[in-house]
């Protein structure tokens, strides 16, 4: 049963957080700014109101959630953190004496009472509105770029996993104290599952007899490796993601997990935001996200953004959505007379990707001068993958010896567009899409946003939808402070 009359608690040592959390805290200023009522009122129908044992407040899970986030912590973590750090208890609006939460429940807050909900729309909608009222969002033009965010297992081994986990729990150690004198992982010694668990349970127990192993990062770091060692069925050997996909970054340089499609303001406040699979084509989003980002009263006047995103589908919607798009022309994006073909030009690696996310391994152009046409460039792709391809029908004939696509160039659909291009507007405006890259490295560098928490879609899009309502809570208390001189300790 969840009550609407949560109960006040007084205690005689709240005092303490007067004492010990100062008042630029962010966590403090956190509280000022957001009225987490609203995270009621869009959960209340996902629990019973009238009949069973009161359930905790979805206020305080959701809570939990953002210091997970904000901090970059796992379940364990953040619950271990919150049994001594005041400032977290301040936060969640416990009083200093109070238990915590069992870990587990997170789990199911996850998975019961956030099921079916749009959190990655309602949490920017949210922030965007908070950044509006306090008068820090003023731009009228959005910056858009996709990021990779890999998938929990990586399609690795179990063997390979704990490796990884022990050579990063041994750095950080030896890093906390350069006397220990740690076991030292070498591939060609462990050669077998087993023996590689018999390192790192002779590595754990080092460490936690060690004094080391109270500092915070150390703990988190075994934590992680516990959950490995726990897992007494070799399921990583198996396991996949089932809506995760491959993705290219570069020819040679591919990832297995998820892309996050972002829209960001000239303040550097994320205000749309999609996923998918890591195989999707970027250039697609960019209806969705001027859309979103108008929805949410963001007035959206230009879209900045790579090549990836001058196709001529997104030309066409700019001019009937009344927005410029500054995006350079790359003349392999054009599709000529093709339809509907699903196959998309993947400028991080600069070939055609087929329907299935496989890239062409070569190219060619073909002048065709004689005739009077433009110019065609093909591009060829692997026959053995087309053989083996679940999308084969239709595509590939089993009795061809090669698999190619053509292009047209027709340079005369984007005059316009080209003059647009050489424009001094263009050029400085086009300047602006390096603040979208430090966003990127901002979600995954400080919050963790490189690799998936858990495994499926619905998992990355909650993973998504907190790291950016926390980022772009830090975005606006620092704007505010800029706003608001008197504010000098504010956020970076």
């Amino acid at each position: 049963m969840l009550s609407n009359h949560p109960t006040k608690k007084y205690s005689e040592y709240s005092i303490l957080y007067d004492m010990i959390v100062p008042n630029d805290h962010i966590l403090r200023k956190i509280k000022k700014v957001v009225d987490f009522s609203f995270v009621y009122d869009e959960l209340k129908n996902n629990y019973c109101l009238d009949n069973g044992r009161n359930a905790k407040s979805p206020i305080l899970l959701f809570k939990y959630l953002l210091l997970k986030y904000l901090y970059n912590l796992s379940d364990e973590g953040v619950v271990e953190r919150s049994k001594y750090d005041l400032s977290f208890k301040y936060f969640l609006d416990m009083i200093p004496e109070e238990d915590v939460i069992h870990p587990s429940l997170l789990t199911k807050f996850r998975k019961q009472r956030l099921k079916n909900q749009d959190l990655l729309d309602l949490l920017i909608a949210k922030t965007v509105e908070i950044a509006i009222q306090q008068k820090v969002l003023k731009s009228c033009y959005i910056i858009i770029d996709s990021t990779h965010t890999h998938s929990k297992y990586h399609k690795a081994t179990k063997k390979e996993l704990l490796l990884k986990t022990a050579t990063k729990l041994r750095t950080i150690a030896s890093e906390k104290d350069y006397r220990l004198k740690l076991p030292i992982i070498k591939k060609s010694t462990y050669s077998t599952t087993k023996e590689i668990e018999n390192y790192c349970i002779e590595l754990q127990d080092q460490i936690k007899q060690s004094g080391v192993y109270s500092f915070p990062s150390i703990k988190e770091a075994s934590t992680f490796l516990d959950e490995l060692l726990d897992n007494q069925v070799n399921s990583y050997e198996y396991s996949f993601d089932p809506d995760a996909r491959i993705g290219y970054k570069t020819v040679n340089n591919s990832f297995y997990g998820y892309k996050s499609h972002i829209a960001m303001s000239d303040e550097r406040i994320i205000t749309a935001a999609t996923i998918t699979s890591g195989d999707k084509f970027d250039g697609t989003e960019l209806p969705k996200l001027v859309e979103k980002s108008r929805l949410t009263g963001m007035k959206v006047a230009q879209v900045i953004a790579d090549t990836a995103y001058s196709g001529i589908e997104n030309l066409r919607d700019a001019e009937k959505s009344n927005y410029e798009l500054i995006s350079k022309l790359n003349p392999s994006i054009v599709n000529g007379t093709r339809k509907d073909d699903e196959f998309y030009f993947n400028k991080d690696a600069g070939m055609m990707q087929c329907p299935a996310g496989h890239l062409a391994i070569r190219k060619s152009t073909e002048p065709r001068n004689n005739t009077g046409k433009n110019p065609r460039i093909r591009y060829y792709f692997d026959i053995k993958a087309c053989k083996k391809c679940h999308k084969r029908e239709g595509c590939y004939k089993p009795e061809s010896k090669s698999k190619t696509y053509g292009i047209t160039i027709k340079s005369d659909y984007y005059k316009s567009q080209e003059l647009f291009q050489n424009s001094q507007e263009f050029k400085e405006k086009n300047r602006m899409r390096y603040k979208i890259e430090a966003k990127n490295s901002e979600l995954k560098n400080l919050h963790g946003y490189d690799q998936c928490d858990s495994f499926g879609l619905k998992n990355m899009e909650l993973q998504g939808a907190m790291t950016i309502f926390v980022v772009n809570l830090k975005r606006i208390l620092k704007l505010m402070g800029e706003v608001c001189p008197k504010n000098k300790n504010s956020i970076k």
